[in-house]
């Protein structure tokens, strides 16, 4: 006997890598150049010059042997203290290096997190439009997915829902900012809200609610907007954080939590992060790119090509009549769809070889997403095909 739930995962993937896989075979039977792929969010743009010079480096004048050595199971003591005083000059925080959690990128950090804090019948609340994988990670661990629908239109939170949604079974918030798949940056305004509403719900059912923080994109904003660091709003903070984007490199898994050293109890709050690990075998993150990315903290990649990208995708979409969220930040551009079902349009879209993927696992039917972390020249070119597709609903 095997599990039936995990047969349905694996039977079913993602419809982002759904879509991405039917872009690889439509690339082998067309050509690259005649396939719009927007499916997927992989970085389009090189990793900084820094990351080949330290691995460069690393290779050349460092141990052979230790480079590729395990780390303390956590994550190597160094590169968790470089990250904790990068982050502590940034934000004005007080980290240490027992703050912080070494993890195969952004997934592991969440499902860590998840597993930590998870008892049986835990609830936990999520804002549409949210990661489809977010629903998986949580009933992974046991919980419960509560989703609360976010404004119309800006897709900020709407309190009132939120508040109704919190229940004495609710365990912890997700947010992700900025976010997959609007490109929405959560404004100050909701953030102070929304933790007002945590503290005093925290305090009605004498038992802390936790906030985790979804940051894979932190770096990829855009016309000077900041986005408020979590832990300085909200002392129940947990930040999963991801260099997949901020560095382009998406496989090369590598990321970290944060515990906050705010948090009630926050030493046994590590200690489960610690556990919950061990426990899923997320020990130990490949050493080389820990020391990699100690090398290269605050540095990013050219993110200036992604706002060239921005521009030219909203700007010759909104032309042609399509309704669109302009995206603050990350590399999504959140697009309504024009008929009620998302899935149909996108099947429409593929005829004109454009690869878009429907909301709904996304908990928002009638928008589609647009990945925008391509070259330039795919936008330039897609355009006719755009067109060609507006024109079928007018």
């Amino acid at each position: 006997m095997i599990s039936n739930d995990m047969i349905k995962l694996g039977k079913k993937r993602s419809i982002i890598r759904d879509i991405f896989e039917y872009g690889k075979i439509r690339t082998k039977e067309i050509g690259a150049e005649n396939v719009f792929d927007f499916s997927i969010g992989n970085p389009s743009i090189p990793a900084p010059d820094c990351v080949k010079q330290a691995i460069l480096n690393l290779i050349e004048k460092e141990d052979s042997v230790l480079i590729h050595s395990y780390t303390s199971a956590q994550g190597d003591l160094n590169v968790r203290k470089t990250i904790a005083d990068f982050i502590n000059n940034k934000f004005t925080t007080n980290l240490c290096a027992d703050n912080i959690y070494m993890t195969v990128g952004a997934a592991a950090s969440l499902t860590i997190s998840l597993k930590a804090l998870a008892v049986p019948e835990d609830e936990f609340i999520i804002f549409t439009p949210f990661f489809p994988e977010y629903r998986v990670f949580i009933e992974s661990v046991g919980g419960k997915v509560v989703v609360v629908p976010s404004n119309d239109g800006d897709f900020q939170i709407d309190i009132r829902k939120f508040s109704q949604a919190i229940t004495p079974k609710t365990k912890a918030v997700i947010i992700n900012s900025p976010n997959n798949p609007s490109g929405v940056i959560m404004s100050e305004e909701s953030i102070k809200s929304l933790c007002k509403v945590l503290k005093e719900k925290s305090e009605e059912y004498g038992h802390p609610i936790y906030l985790i923080s979804d940051e894979p994109y932190r770096e990829l904003v855009y016309d000077d907007i900041e986005v408020p660091y979590l832990t300085k709003y909200y002392e129940n903070t947990l930040v999963c954080y991801s260099f997949s984007k901020s560095l382009s490199l998406p496989g090369e898994r590598i990321g970290y939590i944060v515990v906050s050293n705010e948090m009630e109890e926050s030493k046994d709050v590590y200690a489960a992060v610690c556990g919950a690990a061990r426990s899923m075998g997320y020990v130990c993150a490949p050493s080389l790119f820990q020391r990699v990315i100690a090398e290269c903290i605050g540095k990013t990649s050219d993110i200036s090509i992604y706002k060239k990208n921005r521009d030219l995708l909203y700007d010759g979409l909104t032309k042609l009549g399509f309704q669109c969220v302009r995206p603050d930040g990350a590399f999504y551009l959140f697009v309504k769809s024009m008929e009620p079902d998302a899935t149909a349009f996108c099947e429409k879209a593929k005829k004109y070889e454009l690869l878009l993927v429907p909301a709904d696992d996304f908990g928002c039917p009638g928008y589609v997403r647009i990945s925008y972390c391509v070259k330039p020249e795919q936008i330039i070119n897609a355009m006719p095909a755009f067109e060609k597709l507006s024109k079928e609903y007018k």
